[in-house]
């Protein structure tokens, strides 16, 4: 059974891959979506499965313009009237590929800033990606503190300390580096994925994890994971493994959960 609401910050990976992505944020006084890279009707099918309806999110916070974070947004936000934050070089970059917003539901969500939505504060940080100004967030309720962090070449000290002792994160493990070499993709494509603009290994996601979990971290969620050049039972035994050999008390001290491209998270308070 889903928590009921009036807990606290309660959070769903609805969808988490490289052809899709969503996530659902909830405390007693606001619902939101981070990105909604999949189709109207998936987004719903997702959040019905999860016991929440889409006529309840008051917004819908979006970190940059690759359809699979947008694919939906433009769909969501005029059948639904909900807000959309966005920077405003993000703005610029996918007004044209999400339809007509109404204007009074288009807001600038500047990087490096902190907006307050009742009881929900998001804060928004830079990452290092091949889009126009990508930024994600860390939702804060009541002293206990949500890190989103994928589509990232690298993590800068910056943004380590911004998402530092996190309650709980969303992190990538985009891809395993050895099925990445041998795969089928041209070698441009890998070194996009390999450059400092591209994504985080496997490795690299659970380096980040070194840097920034802390005594407060209880839970992981290991997400955009690609579906041609990663598994999960991989993806979470490099994470686990990686961590355990730090003396990190995994599965005592946090938890590590995976996500799924068509299968959301079971609602989970952070």
């Amino acid at each position: 059974m889903s928590p009921a609401a009036n807990q606290g910050l309660l959070v769903s990976v609805l969808a988490s891959s490289s052809s899709g992505n969503v996530t659902y944020i909830e405390t007693p006084g606001r619902k939101v979506l981070v990105d909604a890279g999949l189709s109207g009707k998936k987004i719903s099918a997702l959040m019905t499965s999860i016991d929440r309806k889409l006529e309840d999110v008051d917004a819908i916070f979006v970190t940059h313009e690759h359809s699979d974070h947008i694919h939906g947004v433009g769909v969501l936000a005029r059948r639904y009237g909900m807000d959309v934050y966005a920077n405003e070089g993000t703005w610029q970059a996918m007004s044209h590929k999400i339809g007509k917003i109404a204007p009074e539901q288009q807001h600038v969500f500047e990087l490096g800033s902190t907006l307050s939505l009742g009881d929900l504060d998001i804060e928004s940080f830079g990452v290092s990606h091949d889009a126009a100004e990508p930024q994600f967030y860390q939702f804060h309720h009541d002293d206990h503190a949500f890190a989103i962090l994928t589509d990232t070449g690298y993590v800068s000290e910056n943004v380590a300390g911004v998402i530092k002792n996190a309650d709980g994160y969303l992190m990538e493990c985009n891809h395993d580096l050895e099925m990445l070499r041998n795969g089928f993709y041209p070698w441009s494509l890998k070194q996009r994925i390999l450059g400092d603009q591209g994504h985080l290994s496997n490795h690299d996601g659970a380096a980040t994890l070194m840097e920034v979990l802390g005594k407060r971290t209880k839970k992981i969620f290991l997400g955009h994971l690609s579906q041609e050049n990663n598994v999960k039972t991989l993806a979470h035994q490099t994470v686990n493994d990686f961590l355990a050999d730090h003396d990190l008390a995994v599965g005592s001290d946090f938890n590590i959960y995976d996500t799924d491209p068509a299968v959301a998270d079971p609602l989970t308070l952070i």
